[in-house]
């Protein structure tokens, strides 16, 4: 494939960016609190807060939208999406929900106990955040190599750690842990990926002791590849093969389908379990819509059908990896300390290491966030102190995460490398200044800890 280097389609439509000056943007940030989820989107000039949603659909799947059923109950679009996602999935039963969170909700509202354990590589927000309030303890036990953010060695940095795992069952016992949730890519610390010989030994340890097993699956076929390339004895098998192995595992699986799914809107439960099917779809009526749009109209159940079957080709899945890596390349060439390797979905920068004399609680990754959006307009996420710091349930006082990160989320299909560059060479620039940066205050917080920096405030110090 010499000559066949570049991305594997070609660009139809186009959507203008606006161009700004410093100063405005400075102007926006102050006005957003210096909370980039504040900013409205016309004034970004390359957007990478998430990938969540921001997918460039497909010819087919445009045209597929225009075959939507929009019955109230048992339309068709409902029928070809279920026949995807069983055909993905290797599960039978499956519940469309209107997007991820919902589908979060449904699952924690059936497994989550209050009092007890919800086991996981790494819980990320929304999860957690539905955890909180549902009364259960979300624990993260991601493989201590899943922690160092400077090593590259390790292919499946999204791993949980079986000895961990095994502690808490011994210490607290079985009864007391409600659910393992294992997230494919595990998003907190780079979108790491974890191997199809962990999802089967945390399986196999589950089952023992009658533990259900959850597969958090927003980037399954990022998952699905790397198990490909990295993972002996899988080489030569399909993506789909590789998906349907790894459900095979658990008993339920959500997904926010606006990942992996390549489309702007839409989550699934899936399932083998009837009996939670069937709490499932009662949660449903109650809270997204009829068991057979679940929130989603049948044009973007269309869509997402067909994304799912697009997600599976492994041209795109090798393009949209390496476009990843070209990105952490760059930002290596300037200097700049990421997680390694790079994952499926985004760079990860490593705040403590871009701005070492900034401590933790002055929230050194929200400040690189507004940095990087004051020197050229891109938008990025703080996954670290705000995102996933907590407090003490019983004095209080701040518990501050292992990770300090801000991720440089790429959308599918979406930008070229050139954006890419723009986003290298700002942040090379910034990193050459860094010792003239300081910290943040934290001013305002959302009433659920685990989900402030969504609606959080900041002051420059």
């Amino acid at each position: 494939m010499k000559y066949m280097s570049a991305e594997p389609f070609r660009i139809k439509v186009v959507e203008p960016i606006k161009k700004t000056t410093k100063e405005e943007r400075l102007g926006w940030l102050r006005e957003a609190n210096y909370n980039a989820f504040k900013l409205r989107a016309e004034n970004v000039y390359v957007d990478c807060l998430t990938d969540s949603g921001t997918s460039a659909m497909s010819t087919n799947q445009w045209a597929a939208m225009m075959t939507g059923d929009e019955s109230y109950a048992g339309c068709k679009s409902f029928y070809n999406l279920e026949e995807s996602v069983r055909d993905v999935f290797g599960m039978e039963m499956v519940q469309p929900t209107h997007q991820g969170r919902a589908a979060d909700y449904i699952m924690a509202s059936i497994y989550c106990e209050p009092g007890k354990y919800a086991v996981g590589n790494m819980h990320f927000d929304t999860f957690r955040g539905n955890a909180e309030v549902m009364g259960a303890y979300p624990v993260d036990y991601v493989i201590k190599e899943g922690l160092d953010t400077s090593s590259g060695e390790h292919p499946f940095k999204g791993n949980i750690d079986i000895d961990k795992f095994q502690k808490l069952i011994d210490e607290k016992g079985a009864d007391q842990i409600c659910v393992v949730i294992i997230t494919v890519t595990c998003n907190n610390n780079g979108g790491q990926p974890v191997s199809m010989a962990n999802i089967k030994a945390v399986s196999e340890l589950a089952k023992k002791h009658k533990i259900p097993v959850v597969i958090d699956s927003a980037r399954l076929a990022e998952n699905a590849y790397f198990i490909k390339t990295r993972e002996e004895g899988y080489e030569d098998k399909s993506i789909k093969e590789i998906t349907r192995e790894m459900f095979s595992y658990c008993e339920t699986a959500t997904m926010s389908s606006k990942k992996d799914g390549l489309v702007n809107i839409g989550g699934l439960f899936v399932t083998r379990n009837e009996d939670i099917f069937l709490k499932a779809n009662q949660l449903a009526i109650v809270h997204e819509g009829f068991i057979t749009y679940g929130g989603m109209s049948g044009r973007d159940m269309e869509a997402l059908a067909v994304g799912l079957q697009e997600v599976c080709d492994v041209q795109y899945l090798e393009y949209r990896v390496n476009q990843v890596k070209y990105l952490g390349d760059r930002l290596k060439e300037q200097g700049v300390p990421i997680v390694e390797p790079t994952g499926g979905h985004g760079v990860y920068v490593d705040g403590r290491r871009f701005f070492p004399h900034i401590p933790q609680h002055e929230f050194p990754s929200q400040r690189l966030v507004c940095a990087l959006y004051e020197e050229a307009g891109v938008r990025a996420v703080e996954l670290g102190a705000c995102a996933f710091g907590s407090k003490d349930p019983e004095t209080g006082d701040p518990i501050w995460p292992a990770l300090e990160t801000m991720r440089i989320s790429v959308s599918r299909r979406v930008y070229t490398n050139n954006h890419l560059d723009v986003i290298a060479e700002a942040l090379g620039d910034i990193y050459k200044n860094r010792d003239s940066y300081k910290g943040m205050k934290l001013v305002y917080e959302g009433p659920i800890v685990s989900l402030r920096h969504f609606t959080a405030g900041f002051e420059l110090l």
